[in-house]
């Protein structure tokens, strides 16, 4: 059996909606100092990186990032982040991943920043599909999917073309 990749998102498709969800954040946090870009390791972390090159050229925001590790397939385990809570308490965070499924990811990600105050707690994600297990949305998609329960979402956002498919 092989396996088909259909293109969800070219490079250029990418880069627009990366620029158009940096506007969404910016526009939500138009009368805030700080905004924390907290990235899901790996891929989540890359899209915060290039979230924040983009809203530092179309806003005066000062603009954070924070790297948050989550061990995929045991989620209850310690998360850790970059920032230390201090860092991170009483501000407007972003959680930020590629990909949203099932949700576990995210909801482990929320469920770790909701044990300090918050200013703002919003979720990012670069493809949202409709396949969720527990009840987390995004606030800022680049694109949403109906798909199967098998087919996978592939986001390649390292080297000089960036890609999303499904396969």
């Amino acid at each position: 059996m092989t396996v088909t990749k259909n293109s969800i998102l070219n490079h250029q498709e990418i880069q627009h909606k990366i620029k158009r969800i940096a506007y969404q954040i910016y526009e939500n946090n138009v009368n805030e100092k700080e905004v924390i870009l907290a990235g899901i390791d790996s891929n989540g972390y890359i899209l915060a990186k290039k979230l924040k090159s983009s809203l530092d050229k179309i806003s005066n925001l000062e603009t954070s990032l924070c790297k948050v590790i989550i061990d995929k397939k045991n989620p209850l385990s310690e998360i850790k982040t970059s920032l230390s809570p201090d860092e991170y308490t009483n501000k407007s965070i972003v959680l930020v991943d590629d990909v949203l499924n099932s949700g576990s990811t995210l909801i482990y990600g929320v469920k770790h920043f909701l044990n300090v105050p918050l200013k703002q707690f919003k979720t990012a994600v670069l493809v949202n599909r409709n396949h969720k297990k527990y009840p987390v949305k995004a606030d800022f998609k680049g694109i949403s999917l109906s798909t199967s329960l098998k087919e996978h979402v592939e986001v390649i956002l390292s080297g000089k073309t960036f890609e999303a498919y499904l396969k």
